[in-house]
This record gives C-alpha cells, structure tokens and sequence, in this order.
C-alpha cells in the first residue's frame, strides 16, 4: 500500500514566521507532527511518503504513485485544504482525512472519502480493520481519549530537515483550565494525559541521531498541566539527556501560573527551555471573568511575566480584543500592557469562537455567530456579532497593531525584555545560515530598512548593556520584520 501524505500550505500569518525565515533560508517554521506520528501508527510494511506543501510541491508523480491520500489540516489551513482535496479527487486518489479542521466540521467536506477523526491512536485501527476487510466507512469518530503513553516516536525520517526552523514533539494533551473561548478541552478534555519521560527521551534521541540541534517546540497547549510529573521524572530526565549535548533549545505553552513555582521555572530552564508562550488575553478583570479564565485573575500579570523573563523564559503573548466587558478603553490598556511588560512577540486578535467551544454554544444560543471562523488569531476577523460596534472594534484593533508594531515601539519593547532577561546557558550550535541571517539584517533592516535608526539604536544599547545578549536582540529585530509585515496585512 502507497500512502501519500499531505499537508496543506499555511497563509501568511502571525506565526508562519515567513518572512523571518527568508534570512535562514528555511521555508517553513516546523514540519506536520500530526501526519509524522499517523505515519508511525501505519503498519510498518507499507509505503509512505510525506509532501508538506509548505516546503515543497505536489506533483502528479506523487498522486499516481499513490494508493491513498491522507490529508490533515488545522482551521487556518482551510482553503489549502479544499485544494488539496480537489486535486486528488481529480488524480483518482481516495482522500483520508483528519486533524482539527476535519473534527470541526467534516460535513463541509463532501469530497472526502473517509474522515478518521478525533485521536488517530483510537480511530485509526478501526480505518485500517475496516479496509483490510474490503469494508473501510465514511466515519470514524470517539470520544474516548487515548492513553499516548503507546504513541510511537514520530516517522521524522520522512522529512528532509534542512527546510525547516524548528522541529516539534508532544508530552502531553488536554488542558485542567476550561477558557470559553478555547477549543483544547473539547478535543482532547480537562485531564492531561502525558507521555512517559521515557517517551520523550527517545524522540530527542532519534532526532539528535538524525542531526537535529535546532529548536524544539513542545506543542503542548498547556506544558505545566501536570506540574507533579515535570518536577519528578520528566525535567529531570530532560536534564540528564542534555548533559554533554550542543543545542536543542526547547520552547512550549503554559499558563501564567508557571510564575508563582520558582522550582518549576528553575527546572525548565535546565531541561533547556527558552522561551513559553501564555495567554495573557486582556488586563481587563471583567474580561478575564466573562471568559472563566481564572488563572489570570487577581494577579500583577505585568510583574508575572517579568518573573519568568528573570526566570531565563522570553514570554510571547496571545492576546484578545473584542469581549463583552470590553469598552473603548481596552485598546490603550493593551497596548500599555504589552509595552509595560516586555511581550515582544505579542499575538493580538479578535474574539473567535472555535466550534465546540462553550463560547460557541453561546454565542450560538443568543444568535451571535455570523461567519465562518478564519482560524487566523491576527487577521483582524470575529465570527462572532459583539457589543461594542463592529467598526469600532476593527478599527481599535488595528490601531493596536500600528502601535505596538511601529518601529519605534516595538525596538523600545525589545530593550525593555533585554533589561529584564537572565538567558539559560544552553550550548548553541550555530550553522552558517544564522551568520549569514546577521548580514542579511544589517542589509534588510539597518541600511534599506524604514526601521533603521532604531535597528541601530538596538545595536548601540546592547553592546553597551547586554552584550551577552547581541544574537538575541538581532534575532528579536527579524522578527519585528516579520511582525510588521503581517500586520501590514491587516491594518
């Protein structure tokens, strides 16, 4: 059996990091965890092959060489999916389908051949006993959630590593908090359930094997979702596997929490972590409390984030405009906040409510959905009808981005995280494309660059300050590039 798997191409958006990644010549931020770790559950005699449209081109030797096409996408990936599809229905190849955006809507995709739903761990065997039969169905779905200690090591011998910036793995899935607006506990429910330290080790292992020694992104939408396990088995061993080893910064997603456990934070930063993302969301308390995102309530979210800066974590920011609570005020206490607090990669968006979400149940319930969701945090965008007047809100919104985003902002936001930030000694390895990513930006940004002044101010104040910190700061400044040529985009 020829299994070819594809994975659709992403739009220019926040974190796409395209035009950041031009100055390393990498062409995608990291490669489809999803379809690597199905390619691993398939059964081991057959054939497969991965086209990740964000590197590379689907091509009819592809399609006739296939049996199947398995096709996983995220929301945002939408329209690049429905090409997909369209191209393989009219190649012949039987489409099989899954990842979040089949999840949420299937029904959208009459083309599809087979959707295998929810976790692949479940619902992939019974697919593949059906087809061995000569009997596979339309649908396969759960809502059983699987135990992913028995998830293989991802197949990343399928990808060609060189285009890429970053490489992911998994520890954990679900969530204990339950945000309206956030779609994680309906898919993968309240209780984490993690690999074993173990698990973890042996993917670092395989890609160290395969010559990785960039970045790691663990993808977990909450890393810190069961702190017990982090401090006794998995940090530890995380700590130990790194002794010796050149490179692998880690970076993750957890909650704000993460600033009150010194012995957590400490941890991370041995294991080589780097760098988190949190969901600040808004300074506005009413806000926080509509959303029932109570972890943030009560706290100085400025002086937290500023703990884990000093803790050696650079924080990026999700942040959202447009609740119920909010009044016109809201856009200068954003932009405030973000400036206050050192953000320099600060996602900024419009309320969206995923499907499947309470948030969606609501705003279902009073009549308030009016679109399809983008799936895109910062495209300026809502499907939802909100309290303050649309026009309104769209405008404040891209004033925010103008804003924070300006050059100017934005260069006085990178030496405010400088002042703050103690880095984790982890052993770079630097190739020769990030030597060449620095005269590129002296190029881009310091002579041909609207933001050169700055960019040389940049230069100025962190050799006189922070020398140590240099690589950070020009790094910081690409992706500025990146930032304000997004949000150009937008506003």
């Amino acid at each position: 059996m020829n299994i070819l798997m594809i994975y659709p191409e992403f739009p220019d958006t926040f974190w796409s990091f395209k035009h950041a990644l031009k100055f390393i010549r990498k062409k995608a931020g990291a490669p489809p965890l999803g379809l690597l770790t199905v390619a691993s559950l398939l059964p081991a005699g057959w054939n497969k092959r991965l086209v990740d449209l964000n590197v590379t081109h689907l091509t009819n030797k592809d399609l006739a060489w296939a049996d199947y096409a398995f096709v996983s996408a995220m929301v945002i990936q939408r329209e690049g999916a429905q090409r997909v599809i369209a191209r393989c229905k009219a190649a012949g190849v039987p489409v099989v389908a899954g990842g979040p955006l089949f999840t949420g809507e299937y029904e959208n995709f009459p083309e599809v051949d087979h959707f295998v739903l929810n976790e692949a761990e479940i619902t992939l065997p019974l697919f593949l006993a059906d087809l061995a039969r000569g009997q596979p169905q339309r649908l396969y779905t759960t809502a059983e959630f699987p135990d992913i200690r028995q998830t293989p090591v991802p197949m990343w011998e399928l990808l060609d590593m060189k285009h890429y910036a970053t490489m992911s793995i998994q520890f954990s899935r679900g969530c204990p908090f339950d945000c309206d607006f956030c779609n994680i506990t309906a898919l993968f429910g309240r209780r984490p359930r993690t690999k074993t330290a173990a698990q973890l080790v042996a993917e670092l292992d395989k890609l160290y094997s395969l010559g990785w020694r960039g970045a790691v992104f663990v993808v977990d939408d909450n890393f810190i979702g069961n702190k017990k396990q982090l401090k006794e088995e998995v940090l530890p061993a995380l700590i130990a596997w790194r002794k010796g080893k050149v490179g692998i910064p880690l970076n993750t997603e957890v909650s704000i929490n993460l600033a009150d456990d010194e012995e957590l934070m400490h941890l991370m930063v041995e294991a080589g972590f780097n760098t988190v993302f949190v969901g600040i969301e808004t300074p506005n308390e009413d806000s926080l409390a509509e959303c029932n995102k109570f972890q943030n309530r009560g706290r100085d979210l400025v002086e937290s984030v500023k703990r884990l800066q000093r803790a050696g974590l650079q924080v990026q920011g999700g942040f959202i405009l447009g609740f119920d609570s909010d009044t016109p005020s809201i856009f200068q206490r954003q932009i405030d906040f973000i400036q206050k607090s050192g953000i320099v990669a600060a996602m900024v968006g419009l309320l969206q409510a995923p499907y499947g979400t309470k948030l969606y149940r609501r705003m279902e319930q009073e009549g308030r959905l009016n679109t399809e969701m983008s799936g895109d945090n910062a495209d300026g965008s809502t499907n939802i009808v909100p309290k303050m007047d649309i026009e309104q809100l769209k405008e404040g919104y891209r004033w925010v981005l103008r804003q924070i985003y300006s050059p100017k902002m934005y260069y006085d936001r990178v030496i405010t995280f400088l002042k703050e930030y103690k880095p984790p000694r982890i052993g770079v390895y630097l190739d020769s494309s990030y030597l060449m990513a620095f005269w590129r930006s002296i190029y881009q940004l310091g002579i041909k660059g609207v933001e050169r002044a700055h960019y040389w101010r940049l230069w100025i104040w962190t050799l006189l300050h922070r020398p140590a910190l240099f690589p950070e700061a020009i790094t910081l400044a690409i992706y500025g590039y990146h930032f304000r040529t997004v949000c150009e985009l937008h506003v």
